[in-house]
C-alpha cells in the first residue's frame, strides 16, 4: 500500500479553509472586501452569537451573474488576476479565490445576488461547500452573503472559539479598520440587532475616525502629508499631549490595505521620542502608500502583513513625516490650576490650618518632593479634599518633628513573622530608582518601584475579597475605542466585582462612578483600558481576574522609578526589604533586589 496517497477533494477544502477561515471576523474580512470590491457604496454586516450562528453581509455592489454565482465557491476562482505577473501589481483587497470556497466550505451559506441590467437575480445554496439548490430570485443590485452555523462541521475548530462579545468585538475591529481605509464607503454593523457602528461614506477619512472612534478622539488629530522617495504618507496622528497607554489606537494601511507592521509602529514612535512621557504611545490612522512591486502583500494567509523592498526608506518616511508634522502643529499643554475653596455659604468638606496653607503654598517650599510612601495603615483612606483634588501629593515641611519610638512604632505593611534585621547601611539611592544598601561584605541593590508594588499588593491581599471601593465626588470620563467600549459595557458585572462602577456615556465614552480605594483616580483611565484590552484578547480567566486587579492598583499606587524619594521614605522602604524574607518578586515576577558580593566587585575590577 503506498503511504503517500491524494487527500480527497472535501479533505482538502477544510485545510484549506481552516488556513483563510480562522473565526468568525476572518468571514466578515473576506466578505466584506469581496464586497469593496465589486464598487460597494453601501456595506451592512448583521451577526448574531458573535458571527456562529448567523453572518449577513449585504452590499450594493455590480453584483454577479447566474454562472459566477456557482463558480465562486471554487477554489482558487477569482476575477483578481490571470498571469503571474499580476501577482506583481495587485490592487484589489481579495484575489486568491479562496475566500467563498473556503467559507462555504465550513457553513451553511446562501446568496442572493443580481447584475444591474438582469431582470432577476440568482439565489444559490450550499452546505459543507456542496451546491444543494439554485434558482432565480428577485433581489435589488447587489449581492447579500448569509453565513449560518460556522464550523458546523469541524467541531475541533468550534471548541477554540471565544465568547460571544470577543467574537462580536473581533468582527467590530475588523469593520472599523475597513471603514478606515475606505471613508468613500458608508458600513454599518448590527450585532443581536443592536447597532454598533454606522459611518457616512462621505469620502473624508476625518469623517470616518469620528464614526470609528470619538470625536474627542478625532479632535486630538494632526494631519501628516509627505513624500519621501516613492514612498507617500497620509493621514492622522495623535500630538504628543494625547498619547495612550497602549498602541490599540495605531491603525496602519499600505496600498489601501490594513496590515500589522512592528516596523511602521517603530518609526511612528521613533517621529515622538523626547516628545511624550515613557510608558506613553501614539495613536494614529496613517496610509502609506508605494510602487506595488515595492510591497509584496502575499505573505500571510490573512494578508495582514506585508514585506517592503526597502524597510529604511518606509521607516524614514513614517518617522519623518510624522515627525515634520508634529513640529509644524506645536502643541501646548493644558494647565488645570487647583480647584478653589468653596464660598462661605458652600462651606468646604475639611477645614485647612494656617500653618498648613503655608506648607503647601508658601514660597521657601517649592523645591522638589515625594510623594509619601503609603506604608503605614492602609485601611484608612482619607476623604479626597476638593480643595485639593489637583495634588497628587501633600508636601512636607522642612523639618519633621520627630516622634518617640514608643508612642508611633513603624507599622509593617502586613502581620507576617519578620526576621531580625541585619545589619546594613544606607549608601544612598541612584537614579531616583534603586537603593544602594552595604550589608557586610555584600553590595544590595532595591528597586524601589518593584519593592513598594509587592508591599502593597501583600497588604491588599490579607483585605477580605470585596473590593473597599471610594465614591467619586466628580465621575470620571475615559474615552475608548468601539471595541474597548462595548466589551466595557458587556462586562459592566466583572467591573462591578472589581469596585468600579461603570456606566455608559454616549459616543464611545463611559462614565466611572466608583473605583477601588486604593486606585489614585488619576490611574483609573489607564486600568480601565489595560481590563478592557485583556478581556478583548480573553486573557482574564474568571479565577485570576481578583488577583489581577490587584496587581494593576499595586503598580499603579506604587512610587514609579524616577521619582524623588525622601531619606526617611528610603530608609522605611529598606527597612521593610531587609527585614522580611518575603518580599523578593515583585507581583509581575522582577526581583527585587540585586545582590553583588565583595568577590564579584573584585574580580569586575581585575583585583582577584
Amino acid at each position: 500500500m503506498n503511504i503517500i496517497q491524494t487527500l480527497p477533494p472535501h479533505v482538502a477544502d477544510l485545510i484549506a479553509a481552516g488556513e483563510v477561515v480562522e473565526r468568525p471576523a476572518s468571514v466578515v474580512k473576506e466578505l466584506t472586501e469581496n464586497s469593496i470590491d465589486a464598487g460597494a457604496k453601501h456595506i451592512t454586516v448583521e451577526i448574531q452569537n458573535g458571527g456562529m450562528a448567523l453572518i449577513r453581509v449585504t452590499d450594493d455592489g455590480c453584483g454577479m451573474t447566474s454562472d459566477d454565482a456557482s463558480t465562486a465557491f471554487l477554489r482558487h476562482a477569482t476575477s483578481k488576476i490571470r498571469t503571474a505577473e499580476d501577482l506583481e501589481k495587485i490592487q484589489t483587497l481579495g484575489f486568491r479565490g479562496e475566500a467563498l470556497a473556503a467559507t462555504a466550505a465550513v457553513a451553511r451559506v446562501e446568496v442572493l445576488t443580481k447584475t444591474e441590467d438582469a431582470p432577476l437575480g440568482t439565489r444559490v445554496r450550499l452546505e459543507g461547500g456542496k451546491i444543494l439548490e439554485k434558482s432565480e430570485a428577485g433581489c435589488p443590485k447587489g449581492t447579500t452573503m448569509v453565513v449560518r452555523d460556522l464550523f458546523f462541521n469541524t467541531p475541533a475548530r468550534m471548541k477554540f472559539m471565544k465568547r460571544d462579545s470577543v467574537e462580536s468585538s473581533a468582527v467590530l475591529g475588523v469593520l472599523q479598520h475597513q471603514a478606515l481605509c475606505n471613508p468613500s464607503v458608508s458600513f454599518r454593523y448590527v450585532r443581536d440587532g443592536q447597532e454598533e457602528l454606522s459611518t457616512p461614506g462621505d469620502g473624508e477619512l476625518l469623517s470616518a475616525i469620528h464614526a470609528v472612534y470619538s470625536r474627542a478622539f478625532a479632535k486630538e488629530l494632526v494631519l501628516v502629508e509627505g513624500v519621501w522617495d516613492n514612498c507617500r504618507l497620509y493621514g492622522y496622528v495623535t500630538n504628543p499631549m494625547a498619547t495612550r497607554g497602549n498602541r490599540n489606537y495605531q491603525q496602519f494601511f499600505v496600498n489601501g490595505r490594513y496590515v500589522k507592521s512592528k516596523l511602521l509602529s517603530a518609526g511612528l514612535e521613533e517621529a515622538y521620542r523626547n516628545q511624550m512621557m515613557v510608558g506613553r504611545f501614539p495613536g494614529c490612522v496613517l496610509f502609506l502608500t508605494l510602487p506595488q512591486e515595492a510591497v509584496d502583500v502575499n505573505v500571510h494567509p490573512a494578508k495582514t502583513e506585508v514585506k517592503f523592498l526597502s524597510e529604511q526608506t518606509v521607516f524614514d518616511c513614517v518617522r519623518y513625516g510624522v515627525q515634520s508634522a508634529l513640529n509644524k502643529t506645536p502643541v501646548r499643554a493644558e494647565v488645570h490650576l487647583p480647584k478653589t475653596a468653596p464660598v462661605a455659604e458652600k462651606p468646604a468638606f475639611r477645614t485647612m490650618t494656617a500653618e498648613q496653607f503655608r506648607t503647601l503654598f508658601a514660597p521657601e517650599e517649592k523645591t522638589p518632593v515625594s510623594r509619601p510612601l503609603p506604608l503605614g495603615n492602609l485601611e484608612q483612606n482619607p476623604v479626597q479634599d476638593p480643595v485639593l483634588m489637583e495634588q497628587t501629593f501633600i508636601p512636607l515641611p522642612k523639618e519633621t518633628p520627630k516622634i518617640p519610638q514608643k508612642e508611633t512604632p513603624p507599622a509593617p505593611v502586613i502581620s507576617t513573622p519578620v526576621v531580625d534585621a541585619p545589619a546594613y547601611r544606607i549608601v544612598g539611592e541612584v537614579l531616583n530608582s534603586y537603593l544602594v544598601l552595604e550589608e557586610g561584605q555584600d553590595v544590595v541593590l532595591i528597586d524601589k518601584h518593584a519593592a513598594h508594588e509587592r508591599i502593597l499588593f501583600e497588604k491588599l491581599l490579607q483585605r477580605p475579597k470585596e473590593v473597599m471601593r471610594q465614591r467619586l465626588i466628580e465621575p470620571i470620563a475615559v474615552a475608548l475605542t468601539p471595541e474597548e467600549h462595548a466589551i466595557v459595557l458587556q462586562e459592566q458585572d466583572f467591573f462591578c466585582d472589581c469596585g468600579m462602577e461603570v456606566e455608559d456615556f454616549g459616543d464611545q465614552n463611559i462614565l466611572l462612578r466608583e473605583l477601588p480605594a486604593d486606585l489614585d483616580p488619576h490611574d483609573a483611565k489607564n486600568l480601565i483600558t489595560e481590563f478592557a484590552s485583556d478581556l478583548l484578547e480573553g486573557r482574564l480567566p474568571q479565577d485570576h481576574r481578583r488577583d489581577h486587579l490587584l496587581h494593576s492598583v499595586a503598580c499603579k499606587a506604587a512610587i514609579k522609578a524616577g521619582w524623588h524619594t525622601t531619606a526617611k521614605e528610603l530608609e522605611v522602604l529598606a527597612h521593610e526589604v531587609m527585614s522580611r524574607e518575603d518580599l523578593k518578586y515583585c507581583p509581575h515576577g522582577r526581583p527585587i533586589c540585586v545582590r553583588l558580593t565583595a568577590g564579584e566587585l573584585e574580580k569586575f575590577f581585575k583585583r582577584a
